[in-house]
């Protein structure tokens, strides 16, 4: 079994934020993949069901962020899990808006979700999905930040990666996680499989058609003119 993880904080007034980009993570793995209704249980929302011929739990912890690892503790010792069965999806402000990384283990780095889970687990040998959120710039705005709403704009990152996060975590629970990042990063993008683009506002720079030099007027009547007198040579020769 493995236990996927999405943090954030419960109630409407935190739905949209930046820091609860892990439950909506969570919520798209559920709904994706048709995974159960959710329950309480593990002091958090619970679904299960089966992801690529493997047993998956989904937590929505309901603790608060700072409190998450009541709640996964709960989980990994009912179970009688290890650290490497869980997989922990949340937000990262030191990563850009729209980026994902994927690693094994590991320092908290301040985020209060996962120094809870450390405390509660006494083992930081968990999988992190870390989604970035972009950073504020100054540290005294970094509560605001990402305890703030995605703008109408961040949305059009927002679904694609989670839209791809749920589509694609059948390569992670596989241990398959460089091949997670690059299809969740391509997706991203807006790049197809073969790297081509497609029109992705993140990656197209395409030149406009009034800023394009126009032909040379005087070289195309110049190889007109040449042409000419070629084919009259031509005749002349018959």
């Amino acid at each position: 079994m493995r236990l996927v993880v999405g943090l954030g904080n419960p109630g409407p007034k935190h739905k949209n934020n930046r820091h609860n980009i892990g439950f909506m993570a969570a919520d798209e793995i559920v709904r994706r993949h048709r995974l159960s209704a959710p329950r309480i249980k593990f002091q958090g929302d619970v679904s299960e069901g089966d992801i690529a011929g493997e047993k998956v739990l989904v937590l929505k912890p309901a603790t608060f962020m700072n409190e998450s690892g009541r709640s996964v503790g709960d989980a990994v010792r009912f179970y009688k899990l290890s650290a490497e069965d869980v997989i922990v999806i949340y937000d990262e402000i030191d990563l850009a808006a729209d980026k994902l990384r994927v690693k094994q283990g590991g320092g908290h780095a301040g985020h209060n979700g996962l120094r809870s889970i450390d405390a509660h687990l006494n083992d930081n040998n968990y999988w992190r999905v870390r989604l970035g959120v972009g950073h504020p710039g100054e540290k005294s705005q970094v509560s605001n930040h990402v305890l703030g709403d995605f703008s109408k704009q961040d949305q059009q990152w927002v679904e694609r990666e989670l839209s791809a996060v749920a589509e694609e975590l059948p390569l992670l629970l596989q241990g398959q996680a460089n091949d997670f990042t690059s299809r969740v990063g391509t997706t991203v993008r807006g790049q197809t499989g073969n790297n081509k683009k497609t029109g992705s506002p993140f990656t197209d720079r395409v030149t406009p058609t009034q800023n394009r030099p126009a032909p040379d007027k005087t070289t195309e009547t110049a190889l007109g003119n040449a042409l000419s007198r070629a084919m009259n040579r031509l005749r002349e020769s018959e």
